[in-house]
């Protein structure tokens, strides 16, 4: 049986983690700078300026990011605000949708703590500038490296007071307690820092996008995030560590269930929460039921981690009463995500991968749509001229 390789990435958070420490082990693993900043224009957000440079924690070097704003900036966004910036953007449909589900968990987190209804939350810290920066940035980063899957190790717990917006807080803030409680996500005490070592933007991206698990992994490269703080008794970085995990097969679940008493007009929502609540991949398919009624079978391909999320979905979503589940596995290709210059512009390409070689290649949709409308040519005119000329440079 043949291997599948899958590109990972791992957060060894052993001190702090924050939204700009994520940033600077991206970096720090080859994320380019120039390119980073490009894809953030996209964003209609203005009024600050990012910046990386060297930056030594004790015997570690690693890279800092900052993000550096202007005078007048404005520092409170609800998440209808944020939202309806990160839809208005031009940036890839993963990031979008990785953006927006961060900033949703960070919202209902938030709404939890303040006993607020989602709508009425206004960020505050979180919804400043540089917080929009690090959350969205992220996105971007781990889709320009091609990281299919981030894993996290237990989070540190931290200690003490901070100061925020709102006041003196405990620490860990109560917006992070929630968060890594509503992900499940561990908690290490640390006995010897009395401070703040994980951020609630921090929190919420990795509670969002990774993992936590410790993969068995071909270690190819490690980055550091620096923080902004030095601490006296350990290194204040965050180690990024990307390799390969090579499987016999990934286990998946197949969830299905049968409808015949539902309006048409509600499975287009359905699907796109089930998207939301981690859904590999989504169809329907038109069947008779008894007394030769005509319905519709759902089906749901998914990992194991994200049950309970998928058939909560599904019942609560659905008229129906009860959901099958079949335990599977799926062979994957491997994959390269490659920033191409065509004529027409620059375009993301999916690159697939059999024993190392480059086989085939497909270009992203949106960029696509992109420079069809930028240039007024047919998209499948579009798609031509960058899958030949990508074809011919990246095959």
């Amino acid at each position: 049986m043949r291997k599948s390789v899958l590109k990972i990435g791992y957060l060894d958070c052993f001190s702090g983690l924050s939204g700009d420490m994520i940033l600077g082990a991206l970096l720090d693993c080859g994320l380019s700078l120039d390119l980073l900043t490009t894809e953030l224009t996209k964003l209609p957000l203005t009024g600050y300026r990012i910046s990386a440079q060297p930056a030594r924690r004790g015997i570690i070097t690693g890279t800092q990011v900052t993000v550096a704003l202007e005078e007048n900036a404005p520092e409170q966004r609800n998440l209808k605000g944020i939202l309806s910036l990160v839809e208005r953007s031009t940036l890839s449909e993963k990031a979008k949708e990785r953006s927006a589900l961060i900033f949703e968990r960070l919202a209902k987190a938030e709404a939890k703590v303040h006993r607020h209804p989602v709508d009425e939350v206004h960020f505050h810290e979180v919804g400043a500038i540089d917080a929009i920066v690090d959350v969205v940035g992220a996105a971007i980063g781990l889709e320009l490296l091609g990281i299919e899957a981030l894993f996290c190790s237990p989070l540190p717990s931290g200690g003490g007071t901070a100061e925020t917006h709102h006041g003196i807080i405990p620490v860990p803030a109560p917006a992070t307690l929630e968060l890594m409680a509503s992900s499940g996500a561990p908690i290490r005490p640390t006995p010897c820092l009395d401070m703040e070592l994980v951020t609630p933007t921090g929190a919420a991206i990795v509670t969002t996008l990774a993992s936590f698990d410790s993969p068995t992994l071909s270690l190819q490269r490690i980055g550091y995030g620096v923080g902004a703080r030095e601490f006296a008794t350990i290194p204040n970085v965050l180690p990024l560590w990307l390799g390969q995990m090579a499987e016999e097969e990934r286990p998946l679940l197949l969830l299905e269930t049968n409808i015949d008493d539902m309006n048409p007009e509600l499975y287009s929502y359905v699907l796109e929460r089930l998207f939301e609540q981690g859904a590999l991949d989504i169809w329907f398919t038109p069947i008779q039921m008894k007394k030769n009624r005509p319905a519709v079978m759902l089906s749901v391909l998914a990992s194991p981690e994200v049950e309970g999320q998928i058939v909560e979905t599904i019942l609560r979503e659905t008229s129906t009463l009860g959901v099958r589940v079949q335990r599977m596995a799926r062979h994957e290709s491997a994959r390269e995500i490659v920033q191409f210059d065509s004529s027409l512009g620059q375009v993301m390409v999916k690159v697939k991968l059999i024993h190392g070689v480059r086989i085939a290649l497909s270009p992203e949709f949106e960029d696509c749509r992109r420079l069809a409308q930028k240039h007024d040519l047919p998209l499948q005119e579009v798609y031509r001229i960058i899958t030949a000329e990508a074809s011919a440079q990246l095959l």
